[in-house]
């Protein structure tokens, strides 16, 4: 298998001065190193029955997109305030660095539908929590939440507040 871990970059004080962002950038213009990564995000669901994959705006559309592909099912989007054109649910979540909003179409998934959430880092956990409050509000079973990079030294892993939610990351430092 392609190693793929040296692609990600971290770059200092970024979006704001002592955050450390992990830039996935190199690794989605790696053909190799992105294929590498994808099998690795999807090898502990392959057995798994999942009708969708869910994944977090913007770097979770591309990661939730090629695991869609890879697992051989579809994608729904979870976005940011005002880009989806219909009715919406919507859930408010603390950053590490302020408040935000995400949103998914109240008709994006069926009441029952087995559902993978994934995105691309593992931080403070904020993000993911609020996707599974807009996913449990549709009445979905949650099969598990898959994120490419876990970040061990913010300890959101200790602080995941859903036991019942299997949490799998392809890579954690």
């Amino acid at each position: 298998m392609h190693d793929w871990h040296h692609l990600i970059r971290e770059v200092a004080d970024f979006p704001r001065p002592g955050i450390r962002f992990s830039d996935i950038t190199p690794l989605l213009a790696d053909a190799r190193g992105l294929a590498a990564a994808i099998d690795a995000m999807a090898a502990p669901w392959r057995a798994t029955r999942i009708d969708a994959v869910a994944g977090v705006e913007s770097r979770g559309f591309i990661i939730g997109s090629a695991l869609a592909l890879s697992l051989g099912t579809g994608f729904v989007p979870i976005r940011k305030p005002g880009k989806l054109p219909a009715r919406t649910l919507h859930e408010e979540y603390a950053l590490e660095y302020g408040r935000d909003r995400l949103e998914i179409h109240a008709d994006a998934l069926s009441a029952g539908q087995r559902v993978l959430l994934v995105d691309d880092v593992l931080a403070t956990g904020g993000t993911l929590v609020a996707s599974v409050r807009l996913l449990r509000r549709l009445d979905v079973e949650l099969v598990g939440v898959g994120v490419l990079v876990e970040l061990d030294a913010l300890h959101a892993r200790t602080r995941w507040p859903h036991p019942d939610i299997t949490l799998e990351s392809a890579l954690r430092y």
